[in-house]
């Protein structure tokens, strides 16, 4: 088994100023997915927008530092949360250290690719074949692979 076969289809966002960053959210919670892959302005494979990044930067910093001090707020405090994506983009959300997203090629096999995601911390790793985005094996789909069938 290679990457090409772990590999599906996957939705993309652009890079763009364009980008909303509410709409990517939505795409996020609506088909169920760990991450995105953000694609920049010539249509490659950008980065990783994932689902965790989204959630880090629509918290309050004190959250960050005190989980327990959510309970504290209720659900007005939550709508402010949201709030925080409506006029920002995918750009905005992206954590400043991105660094290239994390890529096979189609022949990698399950060890690499799941090498790939514990190094670079990612619950997605994109298939590129040249500098096309060839799909995206996610977290549970390597694993999956790796893992002994039931008898």
């Amino acid at each position: 088994m290679r990457a090409r076969d772990l590999a599906d289809p996957f939705p993309t966002v652009p890079l763009d100023a364009d980008a909303d960053a509410a709409e990517a959210a939505r795409l996020l919670v609506t088909r169920r997915l760990p991450g995105l892959v953000v694609t920049s302005a010539d249509n490659r494979p950008y980065a990783v927008l994932g689902a965790s990044q989204v959630l880090r930067f629509v918290l309050p910093g004190f959250l960050l530092d005190d989980p327990s001090s959510g309970r504290a707020y209720g659900e007005a405090a939550a709508a402010e949360v949201s709030a925080r994506l409506s006029t920002r983009t995918v750009r905005d959300v992206l954590p400043a250290d991105t660094t290239e997203i994390p890529a096979v090629d189609p022949d990698a096999t399950p060890l690499e690719v799941a090498a790939m995601m514990t190094q670079r911390h990612s619950p997605l790793v994109a298939v590129v074949d040249g500098q096309r985005l060839a799909g995206v094996v996610t977290a549970t789909r390597v694993l999956a692979a790796l893992l002994p069938r039931p008898e």
